[in-house]
């Protein structure tokens, strides 16, 4: 009885929790599901990061404690998005707007420095050497909503390359303040610490620039093969660069940026290691910073001291206002457009580890009270906050300003995957994909059989080959080729995923089941998670006549759609499958997006001739089933969630077509746009 009672507890759940496996567990949950829940609600993912570290922290329910791991891992988080961040710069727009990023990292340190000084020593009545050191803490920032604009698809746009120099600027200047007023009141202040410092970073900076990226190219030409080595070489240089920026006297922060400026050029953007690096942080470390953050907030301490609590409305109004006041002027000096102003400030706003650290220097040196040092957790809290929604609103009307002009697509090879879920079925799913593939195009027709790894798998394996191999003679038919490709896996839609990347995909064409099981409901179907996990364009088909005898496709438009990058492509495959069928294209969408079709009808030289259909409701095809015809085709344009055509009735696009569509003829297309976030698929539910 004994033994067995041992062997029951052998899990300690008392709180906060202390096994780390449970622990590791709760950190992923949250990770997994706060931007599925606070998706629903249209809330940045990363505050329910924060969020849930507030609820989960040793000030909220004490479900964790905020240890070593909690720490080391927040840490490596944080570096990880200074370091993404420097990696994702477009070098030659870097260079472009040098000046402007100085000229920003100047004002967003003065400014807050210079009012923050005037208000804690005249108003909150600090020593001056206390009053420069908090104010200190409202120049600097963290990026903490830089996620938001990676999954925008804008984290190369000027205001984001100036607001990532200008936090460089700014914090190095703060934390030399910190380092001057520090070893000032220790009373080091001497030439001696002046040589040290300089002569640190000038060595600091020579080996960033210039040995580090020679040396990673070598280590990458002479490393074999493109395995897990890179990636930890990377790791490696990022924790160095770190490491040694601490011993030149600066915040570990710059040098992880330094290390993503060193190797930016020696790292493609489409390469297998951007992938490896881009999806560890964004489903691991970041997480753990955000969640981290979120666990050191006190919001109890502040509320019931009045002197914390005055002490933190002081702070949260300067911090804001200062940073308000530098984009502003910012603004003004370079012609910006306030959105640009605005996404500039939702950037700079957010105050995190920095800030912490300022605080508690100068609260352990004496310098500043422990009202101040729990205000500063009311900022961080506050801040982050404001800086999400800040950010992710300022952040989606540049992506749409962005995208207006639509250049012709480069020429890549027209590569087409269907999937079989019923090898009896392929045959039609065969013919829309020789109709809206391009005509000149010598790539094969790719028919993907997944099969469940279980012990069965190599005899359903071998039985699916043999019912394809009718595919292959089919295809000879169109002058096309078909390449049967079989592939077990633990799932669907992981096996399409990866079928994707290998064979280099560049559109995706299935059928549509009406069909849900109760697992669907809960996991998703395979197209919800095939959507989440891919970026190239998807037409999933419900035709139920010969797809030759369709005489009429209607366009069914959201708003914004022709904003979206992947447009030419999706147009392209239209005029295709008109051109074949000899159909009338109808477009349907509200006046501005009628105007953008017919300019991107021009600018990509499509030459589709069509009629245009003004309707201020993009849902309203879904009542008017009755008026579409045996032969009419209803070509509904859709969206990923977070992309900027995006909109609520999305969501019932099924339910609508189980409802009222099953005997007409319909493709859903998804057009290509490009996840940003793949690197963050716990971003994907955000807005």
């Amino acid at each position: 009885m004994n033994t067995s009672q041992n062997i029951l507890f052998l899990v300690d759940l008392s709180l906060p929790l202390k096994d780390p496996i449970v622990i590791f567990l709760i950190i992923l949950s949250v990770t997994l599901f706060s931007p599925l829940l606070l998706g629903k609600l249209r809330i940045p993912g990363i505050i329910g990061m924060i969020i849930a570290g507030v609820l989960l922290g040793p000030h909220g329910l004490g479900v964790l404690s905020n240890d070593a791991s909690i720490s080391l891992f927040g840490k490596v988080g944080l570096l990880y998005i200074m370091f993404l961040a420097g990696l994702e710069v477009d070098m030659n727009d870097f260079k472009r707007s040098r000046n402007k990023s100085l000229s920003f990292g100047a004002v967003t340190f003065l400014i807050p420095i210079t009012i923050g000084t005037l208000t804690a020593y005249y108003f909150l009545g600090l020593e001056l050497a206390g009053a420069i050191l908090l104010a200190s803490m409202f120049s600097s920032h963290t990026l903490v909503s830089y996620p938001i604009v990676g999954r925008l698809g804008i984290n190369r746009n000027e205001i984001v390359t100036v607001a990532i120099g200008g936090t460089i600027v700014t914090d190095t200047l703060v934390l030399l303040v910190l380092a001057v007023v520090s070893n000032s009141a220790k009373g080091d202040l001497d030439t001696a610490f002046w040589l040290k410092l300089v002569g640190s970073l000038a060595v600091f900076v020579f080996i960033m620039l210039w040995i580090v990226p020679r040396v990673t190219q070598w280590f990458f030409r002479n490393q074999a093969g493109e395995g897990g080595f890179q990636y930890l070489f990377v790791l490696a240089i990022v924790f160095l660069a770190a490491f040694l920026a601490e011993l030149a006297g600066v915040e570990a922060i710059i040098g992880a940026f330094l290390a993503g400026l060193a190797l930016n050029r020696l790292i493609p953007h489409t390469s297998p290691l951007m992938n490896r690096i881009e999806f560890v942080g964004n489903n691991l470390f970041i997480p753990f910073f955000l969640i981290s953050v979120g666990m050191i907030v006190n919001v109890s301490v502040v509320i019931k001291d009045m002197d914390a609590l005055k002490m933190a409305g002081t702070l949260v109004l300067v911090a804001l206002t200062t940073k308000w006041m530098a984009a502003f002027l910012t603004q003004k000096i370079f012609g910006y457009s306030p959105t640009e102003r605005n996404l500039l400030f939702g950037l700079t706003s957010g105050h995190a580890a920095a800030t912490l650290a300022i605080v508690l220097v100068g609260f352990n040196l004496g310098l500043l009270t422990e009202a101040a040092l729990n205000g500063t957790i009311l900022v961080i809290l506050v801040t982050c906050l404001v800086s999400s929604f800040v950010t992710e609103a300022a952040g989606r009307k540049i992506a749409i300003t962005q995208n207006k002009e639509i250049a012709e697509a480069p020429d890549v090879p027209d590569r087409i995957l269907i999937p079989v879920a019923n090898p009896e079925s392929v045959l039609p799913l065969l013919d829309l994909a020789g109709l809206v593939r391009n005509s000149e195009s010598k790539e094969p027709i790719y028919a993907l059989s997944v099969v469940l790894d279980d012990d069965e798998a190599r005899d359903k394996v071998m039985h699916n080959e043999r019912l394809l191999e009718k595919a292959e003679k089919y295809a000879a038919s169109m002058d096309a080729k078909v390449k049967v490709v079989s592939r077990i896996d633990l799932s669907i839609a992981s096996g399409i995923s990866r079928s994707l990347r290998e064979l280099n995909i560049s559109k995706v064409v299935m059928g549509w089941s009406p069909k849900f099981s109760t697992r669907d409901r809960i996991f998703g179907t395979v197209l919800e998670k095939l959507l989440l996990g891919s970026s190239q364009m998807i037409l999933v088909s419900h035709i139920t006549v010969p797809i030759a005898t369709i005489s009429f496709i209607h366009v069914i438009l959201p708003q914004n759609a022709h904003l979206e990058p992947g447009i030419e492509k999706w147009m392209r495959a239209l005029k295709h499958l008109a051109q074949q069928t000899s159909a009338k294209v109808r477009f349907v969408g509200d006046e501005e997006v009628l105007k953008g079709i017919e300019e991107a009808n021009k600018l990509t030289k499509l030459s589709l001739e069509a009629e245009y259909i003004a309707t201020n409701r993009w849902e309203e095809f879904t009542t008017k089933a009755h008026q579409y015809n045996d032969n009419d085709l209803i070509y509904i344009v859709q969206s990923r969630l977070g992309f900027i055509s995006y909109n609520d009735d999305m969501e019932n696009i099924s339910r609508h077509l189980i409802k009222s569509f099953q005997k007409k003829n319909f493709i859903v297309v998804y057009p290509e746009q490009q996840q940003v976030a793949t690197l963050s698929d716990w971003e994907q539910g955000y807005n």
